[in-house]
């Protein structure tokens, strides 16, 4: 891994010389204190010193609605698939958001490889940001994605009146070259960010996990916690707002759609998410999922079992949205994973 040093007062050059070059989103500041990533027109739009976006950047590789296929009827009929895919910079992305990208890159991949995903992802640069200022409901310490060594083009971390900008690959190494004005980090700058790395780790120690990583597949495993999930069936409004705004849920729902003209016609795909009490359902009527302890359940097992048990990292990053999101207050997976080691108080 290369690293460089870039001046404050050079990087919204470099940023504008991208934005002529590409297509690019940034974390801006939608409403005081929500953060959002939209498109950039100008390099000050964007802000790094935020604690977390309402939607993860997933929405740019895996899209709330992609058309996967569109078709004819009638004496011309055939179909096409649709790929979707054109260079963007993502830029801003933190660490746990990395992590959560770098799981998607994995599974999308594995065993039968999803070639829309495939093509947006090949598309996209990700230039990342490391943490300055953590949120309240974050735990990434807990979920080792408070820092991320892989998975980005860049990687700025902030040194005061400079950044350091760790290259994870040949097209982060050409951006850089083709765009920004920077030069070689000294072993003094590389110090300096290798000190701030371990605070941001430190910052999260007021709000971890009680169980170690590797226990918690142990905790959901069975039987266990069938009582607190049952509590919070009483509470949880099956909205799924913890599933759409969470950076690693990839499920998704596929249907076709006919015009009006029944003659054209697209199958497309949708977010969707295992809270909602239709998830399950099958064609038959039957839902094998119908109780919504159940679901609450294998949405935990999902982000603390399941996922470690074939990949051997979790499906949880930490980063708090669905905490957020919650209307009722019962998604906030700290609070979940610690009853469960504490037997259920």
């Amino acid at each position: 891994m290369s690293f460089f040093t870039i001046d404050k007062k050079n990087f919204p050059p470099f940023l504008d010389n991208v934005i002529k070059a590409m297509d690019v989103v940034g974390v801006k500041e939608k409403i005081p204190g929500k953060f959002e990533y939209a498109p950039l027109e100008d390099s000050s739009e964007l802000c790094l010193d935020y604690d977390v976006t309402i939607l993860p950047p997933k929405k740019y590789l895996l899209p709330t609605r992609e058309s996967l296929v569109k078709f004819t009827r009638g004496e011309n009929t055939g179909c096409e698939a649709v790929f979707d895919g054109k260079p963007l910079a993502i830029v801003g992305v933190h660490p746990y958001d990395i992590k959560a990208i770098s799981q998607l890159d994995r599974i999308f991949a594995d065993q039968n490889p999803d070639e829309h995903y495939a093509k947006r992802r090949k598309d996209k640069i990700i230039i990342g940001s490391d943490v300055k200022r953590p949120y309240r409901f974050a735990f990434c310490g807990s979920m080792k994605s408070a820092l991320v060594e892989y998975g980005y083009d860049l990687l700025l971390t902030d040194i005061g009146d400079r950044y350091v900008l760790a290259v994870g690959t040949k097209k982060g190494a050409e951006l850089l070259a083709a765009h920004a004005e920077y030069r070689a980090a000294t072993e003094e700058e590389i110090s300096r960010r290798s000190a701030i790395r371990k605070s941001i780790v430190a910052s999260y120690n007021e709000n971890t996990v009680l169980a170690a990583y590797e226990e918690l597949p142990e905790l959901l495993a069975g039987e266990a916690g069938k009582g607190l999930f049952d509590e919070l069936a009483e509470k949880c409004l099956s909205c799924g707002s913890c599933n759409l705004v969470c950076p690693t849920c990839y499920c998704f729902d596929v249907r076709d759609e006919v015009s009006l003209n029944l003659v054209e016609g697209e199958r497309f795909r949708k977010w969707d998410g295992c809270l909602l009490d239709g998830f399950a359902l099958v064609a038959t009527g039957e839902n094998f999922r119908e109780d919504r302890a159940d679901r609450i359940k294998h949405r935990l097992s999902r982000k603390g079992r399941y996922i470690y048990e074939k990949y051997g990292e979790h499906g949880c990053v930490g980063c708090g949205r669905c905490a957020s999101a919650c209307l009722p207050d019962i998604a906030n997976p700290v609070e979940i994973f610690n009853r469960l080691k504490e037997g259920v108080r």
